[in-house]
Protein backbone atom coordinates (compact mmCIF):
# COMPACT_ATOMS: atom_id res chain seq x y z
CA UNK A 1 0.00 0.00 0.00
CA UNK A 2 1.51 3.33 -0.93
CA UNK A 3 1.71 5.92 1.69
CA UNK A 4 0.93 8.81 -0.56
CA UNK A 5 -1.93 7.09 -2.65
CA UNK A 6 -5.29 9.40 -2.37
CA UNK A 7 -8.06 9.14 0.14
CA UNK A 8 -11.24 7.79 -2.04
CA UNK A 9 -14.90 9.24 -0.88
CA UNK A 10 -15.89 6.88 1.58
CA UNK A 11 -20.20 7.25 3.65
CA UNK A 12 -20.07 5.62 6.61
CA UNK A 13 -23.77 4.69 6.83
CA UNK A 14 -25.76 4.39 10.54
CA UNK A 15 -22.71 3.29 12.88
CA UNK A 16 -23.11 4.26 16.27
CA UNK A 17 -20.56 6.85 17.19
CA UNK A 18 -18.93 6.06 20.55
CA UNK A 19 -22.08 3.60 20.66
CA UNK A 20 -24.59 6.59 21.00
CA UNK A 21 -27.31 6.91 18.40
CA UNK A 22 -26.64 6.37 14.35
CA UNK A 23 -25.49 8.66 12.35
CA UNK A 24 -23.56 8.99 8.95
CA UNK A 25 -20.35 9.98 8.48
CA UNK A 26 -19.06 11.40 5.03
CA UNK A 27 -14.88 10.75 4.70
CA UNK A 28 -13.30 13.17 1.65
CA UNK A 29 -9.60 14.08 1.60
CA UNK A 30 -8.33 12.67 4.46
CA UNK A 31 -10.88 14.61 6.30
CA UNK A 32 -14.17 14.15 7.70
CA UNK A 33 -16.63 16.22 5.97
CA UNK A 34 -19.82 15.93 7.28
CA UNK A 35 -21.78 13.95 9.80
CA UNK A 36 -25.43 13.65 10.28
CA UNK A 37 -28.24 11.83 9.51
CA UNK A 38 -29.87 10.87 5.87
CA UNK A 39 -26.40 11.94 3.86
CA UNK A 40 -25.53 10.89 0.21
CA UNK A 41 -22.50 10.98 -1.58
CA UNK A 42 -22.51 10.44 -5.41
CA UNK A 43 -19.63 8.28 -6.26
CA UNK A 44 -18.80 7.89 -2.76
CA UNK A 45 -17.83 4.14 -1.24
CA UNK A 46 -20.53 3.75 0.82
CA UNK A 47 -19.76 1.16 3.65
CA UNK A 48 -23.43 -0.20 6.09
CA UNK A 49 -22.18 -0.08 9.60
CA UNK A 50 -25.80 -0.73 10.93
CA UNK A 51 -25.04 -1.75 14.55
CA UNK A 52 -21.61 -1.02 14.05
CA UNK A 53 -19.74 1.02 16.96
CA UNK A 54 -17.52 4.04 15.35
CA UNK A 55 -14.23 5.08 17.16
CA UNK A 56 -11.34 7.47 16.58
CA UNK A 57 -8.70 5.51 15.61
CA UNK A 58 -6.57 3.69 18.19
CA UNK A 59 -3.43 4.74 19.77
CA UNK A 60 -0.89 2.68 21.25
CA UNK A 61 1.61 4.00 23.72
CA UNK A 62 3.78 0.77 23.53
CA UNK A 63 4.73 -1.37 20.77
CA UNK A 64 7.65 -3.51 19.90
CA UNK A 65 8.46 -3.67 16.28
CA UNK A 66 11.68 -4.89 17.04
CA UNK A 67 12.70 -3.92 13.43
CA UNK A 68 16.13 -3.24 12.98
CA UNK A 69 17.39 -6.11 14.08
CA UNK A 70 14.84 -8.77 14.75
CA UNK A 71 12.87 -9.06 11.90
CA UNK A 72 12.63 -13.04 12.48
CA UNK A 73 9.81 -11.71 14.84
CA UNK A 74 8.50 -8.68 13.24
CA UNK A 75 9.03 -5.19 10.96
CA UNK A 76 7.60 -2.06 10.64
CA UNK A 77 5.61 -3.31 8.04
CA UNK A 78 3.91 -6.72 9.67
CA UNK A 79 3.38 -4.90 12.79
CA UNK A 80 1.91 -1.94 11.74
CA UNK A 81 -0.26 -4.22 9.37
CA UNK A 82 -1.28 -6.03 12.87
CA UNK A 83 -1.95 -2.88 14.24
CA UNK A 84 -4.28 -1.82 11.44
CA UNK A 85 -6.48 -5.19 12.08
CA UNK A 86 -6.38 -4.51 15.11
CA UNK A 87 -8.31 -0.88 14.90
CA UNK A 88 -5.40 1.24 15.39
CA UNK A 89 -4.11 4.19 13.09
CA UNK A 90 -0.66 4.93 15.06
CA UNK A 91 1.89 3.12 17.04
CA UNK A 92 4.75 4.23 19.02
CA UNK A 93 7.81 1.68 18.21
CA UNK A 94 10.10 1.28 21.57
CA UNK A 95 13.87 1.40 21.78
CA UNK A 96 14.46 -1.91 22.47
CA UNK A 97 15.74 -2.87 18.94
CA UNK A 98 19.47 -3.79 17.29
CA UNK A 99 20.85 -1.54 16.98
CA UNK A 100 18.88 0.66 20.43
CA UNK A 101 16.80 3.36 19.25
CA UNK A 102 19.30 5.58 21.25
CA UNK A 103 20.36 8.01 18.45
CA UNK A 104 18.78 10.83 15.77
CA UNK A 105 20.02 8.14 12.56
CA UNK A 106 18.03 4.77 14.48
CA UNK A 107 14.83 6.42 15.38
CA UNK A 108 14.39 8.23 11.77
CA UNK A 109 14.82 4.85 10.24
CA UNK A 110 12.03 3.90 12.14
CA UNK A 111 10.10 6.54 11.20
CA UNK A 112 10.35 6.53 7.92
CA UNK A 113 9.98 2.69 7.67
CA UNK A 114 6.95 3.41 9.42
CA UNK A 115 5.59 6.20 6.32
CA UNK A 116 6.74 3.81 4.12
CA UNK A 117 4.57 1.14 5.71
CA UNK A 118 0.86 3.03 5.36
CA UNK A 119 -0.74 1.01 7.27
CA UNK A 120 -0.36 3.12 10.65
CA UNK A 121 1.52 6.19 11.55
CA UNK A 122 4.57 5.14 13.65
CA UNK A 123 5.69 7.65 15.87
CA UNK A 124 9.33 5.92 17.57
CA UNK A 125 10.24 6.27 21.34
CA UNK A 126 13.31 7.15 22.20
CA UNK A 127 15.74 5.43 24.38
CA UNK A 128 16.84 7.08 28.29
CA UNK A 129 20.39 5.63 27.84
CA UNK A 130 22.76 4.79 25.73
CA UNK A 131 22.31 1.28 24.88
CA UNK A 132 19.70 0.41 27.57
CA UNK A 133 22.54 0.39 29.79
CA UNK A 134 20.89 2.75 32.28
CA UNK A 135 24.24 4.67 32.86
CA UNK A 136 24.67 7.26 30.14
CA UNK A 137 21.81 9.93 28.85
CA UNK A 138 21.31 9.04 25.01
CA UNK A 139 20.73 11.88 22.51
CA UNK A 140 17.28 12.95 24.01
CA UNK A 141 17.89 16.57 22.15
CA UNK A 142 18.88 15.14 19.18
CA UNK A 143 16.15 12.58 19.05
CA UNK A 144 13.53 15.29 19.35
CA UNK A 145 15.10 17.15 16.91
CA UNK A 146 15.17 15.17 14.62
CA UNK A 147 12.43 14.73 11.69
CA UNK A 148 10.90 11.94 13.70
CA UNK A 149 10.44 14.67 16.05
CA UNK A 150 10.66 11.99 19.47
CA UNK A 151 8.11 12.91 22.50
CA UNK A 152 8.42 9.40 24.58
CA UNK A 153 11.40 8.26 25.61
CA UNK A 154 12.31 4.63 27.22
CA UNK A 155 14.27 2.07 28.30
CA UNK A 156 11.19 -0.44 28.08
CA UNK A 157 12.46 -4.13 28.96
CA UNK A 158 14.63 -2.46 31.14
CA UNK A 159 14.07 -0.21 34.32
CA UNK A 160 15.82 2.84 34.87
CA UNK A 161 17.12 2.18 38.05
CA UNK A 162 19.78 4.72 38.81
CA UNK A 163 17.78 7.72 40.58
CA UNK A 164 20.63 10.12 39.54
CA UNK A 165 20.46 8.98 36.16
CA UNK A 166 16.29 9.05 36.24
CA UNK A 167 16.40 12.48 37.86
CA UNK A 168 18.21 14.04 34.84
CA UNK A 169 16.50 12.67 32.64
CA UNK A 170 13.25 14.06 33.71
CA UNK A 171 14.99 17.68 33.65
CA UNK A 172 16.38 17.14 30.41
CA UNK A 173 13.18 15.97 28.63
CA UNK A 174 11.41 19.32 31.02
CA UNK A 175 12.72 21.73 28.17
CA UNK A 176 10.49 20.00 25.39
CA UNK A 177 7.83 18.64 27.23
CA UNK A 178 8.53 15.29 26.74
CA UNK A 179 7.89 12.24 28.63
CA UNK A 180 10.07 9.60 30.56
CA UNK A 181 8.12 6.21 30.26
CA UNK A 182 9.40 4.05 32.95
CA UNK A 183 9.85 0.14 33.42
CA UNK A 184 9.15 0.15 36.70
CA UNK A 185 11.34 -3.15 38.03
CA UNK A 186 13.68 -3.19 40.48
CA UNK A 187 16.17 -5.45 39.07
CA UNK A 188 17.88 -6.72 42.77
CA UNK A 189 14.35 -7.93 43.63
CA UNK A 190 13.75 -9.49 40.53
CA UNK A 191 17.20 -11.47 39.70
CA UNK A 192 16.06 -15.24 38.34
CA UNK A 193 12.41 -13.98 38.76
CA UNK A 194 10.21 -16.13 36.60
CA UNK A 195 6.34 -15.31 37.50
CA UNK A 196 4.48 -13.48 40.20
CA UNK A 197 5.62 -13.95 43.97
CA UNK A 198 3.14 -15.74 45.73
CA UNK A 199 1.33 -18.54 46.03
CA UNK A 200 1.52 -19.81 42.70
CA UNK A 201 5.09 -19.52 42.29
CA UNK A 202 5.91 -21.08 45.56
CA UNK A 203 3.69 -24.44 44.67
CA UNK A 204 5.56 -24.13 41.27
CA UNK A 205 8.84 -23.45 42.70
CA UNK A 206 9.52 -21.07 39.97
CA UNK A 207 11.12 -17.73 41.29
CA UNK A 208 9.16 -14.72 42.19
CA UNK A 209 8.76 -11.54 41.00
CA UNK A 210 7.43 -9.64 43.92
CA UNK A 211 4.84 -6.70 43.85
CA UNK A 212 6.98 -4.74 45.79
CA UNK A 213 9.67 -4.52 43.16
CA UNK A 214 7.17 -2.93 40.48
CA UNK A 215 5.70 -0.54 43.38
CA UNK A 216 9.30 0.55 44.83
CA UNK A 217 10.66 2.25 41.77
CA UNK A 218 6.82 4.13 40.82
CA UNK A 219 6.69 5.18 44.67
CA UNK A 220 10.68 6.61 43.64
CA UNK A 221 9.79 7.98 40.70
CA UNK A 222 6.81 9.69 41.35
CA UNK A 223 8.45 11.83 43.83
CA UNK A 224 11.41 12.44 41.18
CA UNK A 225 9.14 13.93 39.12
CA UNK A 226 6.94 15.87 41.58
CA UNK A 227 10.59 17.39 42.65
CA UNK A 228 11.61 17.83 39.04
CA UNK A 229 8.07 19.27 37.48
CA UNK A 230 8.24 16.66 35.04
CA UNK A 231 5.85 14.48 32.82
CA UNK A 232 6.24 10.58 34.03
CA UNK A 233 4.64 7.72 32.57
CA UNK A 234 4.19 4.72 34.28
CA UNK A 235 4.44 1.70 31.81
CA UNK A 236 2.31 -1.98 32.07
CA UNK A 237 1.15 -1.08 35.43
CA UNK A 238 0.74 -4.78 37.04
CA UNK A 239 -0.62 -4.68 40.93
CA UNK A 240 -3.12 -3.28 43.01
CA UNK A 241 -0.12 -1.37 45.20
CA UNK A 242 0.84 0.41 42.06
CA UNK A 243 -2.38 1.38 41.61
CA UNK A 244 -2.84 3.30 44.80
CA UNK A 245 0.51 4.96 44.74
CA UNK A 246 -0.76 6.85 41.16
CA UNK A 247 -3.53 7.45 42.55
CA UNK A 248 -2.03 9.14 45.70
CA UNK A 249 0.75 11.11 42.98
CA UNK A 250 -2.64 12.05 40.99
CA UNK A 251 -4.40 13.42 44.25
CA UNK A 252 -1.05 15.46 44.75
CA UNK A 253 -1.73 17.02 41.38
CA UNK A 254 1.79 15.62 40.25
CA UNK A 255 2.02 15.05 36.14
CA UNK A 256 2.02 11.34 36.20
CA UNK A 257 0.35 9.01 33.61
CA UNK A 258 -0.25 5.42 33.40
CA UNK A 259 -0.83 2.53 31.38
CA UNK A 260 -2.15 -1.05 31.49
CA UNK A 261 -1.88 -4.02 29.06
CA UNK A 262 -4.97 -5.63 27.84
CA UNK A 263 -3.43 -9.40 29.10
CA UNK A 264 -3.07 -7.72 32.67
CA UNK A 265 -6.75 -6.89 32.92
CA UNK A 266 -8.23 -10.46 32.03
CA UNK A 267 -5.22 -13.27 33.03
CA UNK A 268 -4.17 -14.18 36.35
CA UNK A 269 -0.83 -16.06 37.07
CA UNK A 270 -3.06 -19.29 37.97
CA UNK A 271 -2.33 -19.68 33.72
CA UNK A 272 1.23 -20.35 34.70
CA UNK A 273 0.21 -24.15 36.14
CA UNK A 274 0.44 -25.04 32.59
CA UNK A 275 4.22 -24.02 32.14
CA UNK A 276 2.84 -23.30 29.06
CA UNK A 277 5.87 -20.14 28.08
CA UNK A 278 2.79 -18.30 26.41
CA UNK A 279 1.89 -16.89 29.98
CA UNK A 280 5.61 -15.51 30.40
CA UNK A 281 5.46 -11.91 30.48
CA UNK A 282 7.23 -9.05 31.91
CA UNK A 283 5.66 -7.92 34.51
CA UNK A 284 4.24 -11.17 34.91
CA UNK A 285 0.50 -12.11 34.83
CA UNK A 286 -0.39 -11.55 38.88
CA UNK A 287 -3.67 -12.24 41.30
CA UNK A 288 -7.17 -12.16 40.69
CA UNK A 289 -7.60 -9.35 43.14
CA UNK A 290 -4.61 -7.08 41.01
CA UNK A 291 -6.89 -8.00 37.99
CA UNK A 292 -10.02 -6.35 39.60
CA UNK A 293 -7.86 -3.42 41.00
CA UNK A 294 -6.56 -2.78 37.21
CA UNK A 295 -9.90 -2.85 35.81
CA UNK A 296 -11.31 -0.53 38.47
CA UNK A 297 -8.48 1.93 38.06
CA UNK A 298 -8.97 1.95 34.52
CA UNK A 299 -12.63 2.58 35.08
CA UNK A 300 -12.33 5.44 37.40
CA UNK A 301 -9.12 7.03 34.97
CA UNK A 302 -6.63 6.62 37.94
CA UNK A 303 -5.02 4.39 34.99
CA UNK A 304 -5.22 6.41 31.48
CA UNK A 305 -4.67 4.49 28.77
CA UNK A 306 -4.70 0.57 27.59
CA UNK A 307 -1.24 0.20 25.66
CA UNK A 308 -0.96 -3.46 23.92
CA UNK A 309 3.15 -3.94 24.71
CA UNK A 310 2.57 -6.19 21.68
CA UNK A 311 5.63 -8.09 21.80
CA UNK A 312 6.27 -10.25 19.37
CA UNK A 313 8.78 -13.69 19.61
CA UNK A 314 9.71 -16.55 17.06
CA UNK A 315 8.46 -19.53 18.05
CA UNK A 316 11.56 -21.14 19.01
CA UNK A 317 11.48 -18.46 21.47
CA UNK A 318 8.47 -19.36 23.13
CA UNK A 319 8.19 -23.43 21.94
CA UNK A 320 10.75 -24.57 25.19
CA UNK A 321 10.76 -24.79 28.55
CA UNK A 322 9.94 -21.94 30.60
CA UNK A 323 12.74 -21.02 32.14
CA UNK A 324 14.60 -20.63 28.50
CA UNK A 325 11.23 -18.76 27.16
CA UNK A 326 11.61 -14.96 26.02
CA UNK A 327 9.08 -12.73 27.91
CA UNK A 328 6.24 -11.59 26.31
CA UNK A 329 2.89 -11.34 23.96
CA UNK A 330 1.56 -10.38 20.80
CA UNK A 331 -1.45 -8.01 21.81
CA UNK A 332 -2.03 -5.51 18.40
CA UNK A 333 -5.20 -7.71 16.66
CA UNK A 334 -6.85 -8.73 20.01
CA UNK A 335 -6.31 -5.14 22.14
CA UNK A 336 -9.94 -4.16 21.51
CA UNK A 337 -11.82 -7.62 22.10
CA UNK A 338 -10.10 -8.06 25.45
CA UNK A 339 -10.98 -4.49 26.49
CA UNK A 340 -14.70 -5.16 25.39
CA UNK A 341 -14.41 -8.30 27.34
CA UNK A 342 -13.31 -7.30 30.25
CA UNK A 343 -14.79 -3.25 30.58
CA UNK A 344 -17.19 -2.74 28.47
CA UNK A 345 -19.31 -5.61 28.93
CA UNK A 346 -18.62 -5.59 32.64
CA UNK A 347 -20.31 -2.50 32.58
CA UNK A 348 -16.95 -0.78 33.38
CA UNK A 349 -16.58 1.30 30.88
CA UNK A 350 -18.91 2.77 27.97
CA UNK A 351 -17.91 3.02 23.96
CA UNK A 352 -17.06 6.59 24.92
CA UNK A 353 -14.92 5.43 27.61
CA UNK A 354 -13.21 3.29 25.45
CA UNK A 355 -12.59 5.97 23.26
CA UNK A 356 -11.08 7.85 25.75
CA UNK A 357 -8.65 5.12 27.00
CA UNK A 358 -7.68 3.85 23.48
CA UNK A 359 -7.29 7.15 21.77
CA UNK A 360 -7.84 10.39 23.19
CA UNK A 361 -6.03 10.04 25.99
CA UNK A 362 -2.89 8.28 24.77
CA UNK A 363 -2.42 10.61 21.58
CA UNK A 364 -2.51 13.87 24.62
CA UNK A 365 0.00 11.38 26.35
CA UNK A 366 2.38 11.37 23.24
CA UNK A 367 0.99 14.30 22.09
CA UNK A 368 1.08 13.14 18.75
CA UNK A 369 -0.98 15.17 16.64
CA UNK A 370 -3.81 14.28 14.32
CA UNK A 371 -5.12 11.16 16.52
CA UNK A 372 -7.43 11.12 19.38
CA UNK A 373 -9.40 13.64 17.86
CA UNK A 374 -13.19 13.85 18.21
CA UNK A 375 -15.07 12.38 14.94
CA UNK A 376 -16.41 15.39 13.57
CA UNK A 377 -16.00 17.88 10.62
CA UNK A 378 -12.97 19.24 9.27
CA UNK A 379 -11.52 16.67 11.49
CA UNK A 380 -8.48 14.34 9.91
CA UNK A 381 -10.39 10.72 9.15
CA UNK A 382 -8.48 8.23 11.47
CA UNK A 383 -11.76 5.85 12.15
CA UNK A 384 -12.63 2.62 13.58
CA UNK A 385 -15.30 0.34 13.09
CA UNK A 386 -16.25 -2.40 15.34
CA UNK A 387 -18.65 -4.83 15.23
CA UNK A 388 -19.61 -5.45 18.70
CA UNK A 389 -21.84 -8.36 17.95
CA UNK A 390 -19.43 -10.56 16.90
CA UNK A 391 -18.11 -13.33 18.97
CA UNK A 392 -15.13 -15.86 17.71
CA UNK A 393 -12.29 -18.22 18.50
CA UNK A 394 -8.61 -16.75 18.54
CA UNK A 395 -6.36 -18.13 15.93
CA UNK A 396 -3.55 -16.71 15.38
CA UNK A 397 -2.74 -18.65 12.11
CA UNK A 398 -4.99 -15.66 10.74
CA UNK A 399 -2.65 -12.95 12.57
CA UNK A 400 -0.61 -10.10 9.89
CA UNK A 401 2.02 -9.96 12.78
CA UNK A 402 4.81 -12.53 11.45
CA UNK A 403 4.30 -13.74 15.67
CA UNK A 404 1.82 -15.86 17.07
CA UNK A 405 2.75 -16.12 20.28
CA UNK A 406 -1.03 -15.38 22.07
CA UNK A 407 -2.53 -15.91 25.20
CA UNK A 408 -5.49 -16.31 23.92
CA UNK A 409 -5.40 -18.54 21.40
CA UNK A 410 -8.73 -20.94 21.35
CA UNK A 411 -10.15 -18.09 23.50
CA UNK A 412 -13.60 -17.05 22.64
CA UNK A 413 -13.52 -12.91 22.21
CA UNK A 414 -15.93 -10.28 21.01
CA UNK A 415 -16.14 -7.95 18.64
CA UNK A 416 -14.48 -7.38 15.80
CA UNK A 417 -12.59 -4.67 13.67
CA UNK A 418 -14.41 -4.38 10.36
CA UNK A 419 -12.76 -1.00 9.21
CA UNK A 420 -9.87 1.01 9.90
CA UNK A 421 -9.06 4.48 8.31
CA UNK A 422 -5.95 6.30 8.45
CA UNK A 423 -6.52 9.80 7.24
CA UNK A 424 -9.37 8.96 5.14
CA UNK A 425 -7.86 5.65 3.09
CA UNK A 426 -9.27 2.56 4.33
CA UNK A 427 -6.62 0.37 5.70
CA UNK A 428 -8.85 -2.24 6.62
CA UNK A 429 -11.79 -3.50 5.05
CA UNK A 430 -14.69 -6.16 6.35
CA UNK A 431 -12.03 -7.39 8.52
CA UNK A 432 -9.11 -8.03 6.29
CA UNK A 433 -6.02 -5.65 5.35
CA UNK A 434 -7.14 -3.65 1.95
Amino acid sequence: MSATSEPKKTLIRGARLLGGEPLDVLIDGGTVAETGTGLNAPGATVVEAAGQVLLPGLVDLHTHLREPGREDSETVLTGTRAAAVGGYTAVHAMANTFPVADTAGVVEQVWRLGRESGYCDVQPVGAVTVGLEGKQLAELGAMHDSAAGVRIFSDDGKCVDDAVIMRRALEYVKAFDGVIAQHAQEPRLTEGAQMNEGTVSAELGLGGWPAVAEESVIARDVLLAAHVGSRLHVCHVSTAGSVEIIRWAKSKGWNVTAEVTPHHLLLTDELVRSYDPVYKVNPPLRTEADVTALRAALADGTIDCVATDHAPHPHEDKDCEWGAAAMGMVGLETALSVVQHTMVDTGLLDWAGVADRMSFRPAAIGRLHGHGRPVAPGEPANLTLLDPAYRGMVDPAGFASRSRNTPYQGRELPGRVTHTFLRGRATVVDGKLA
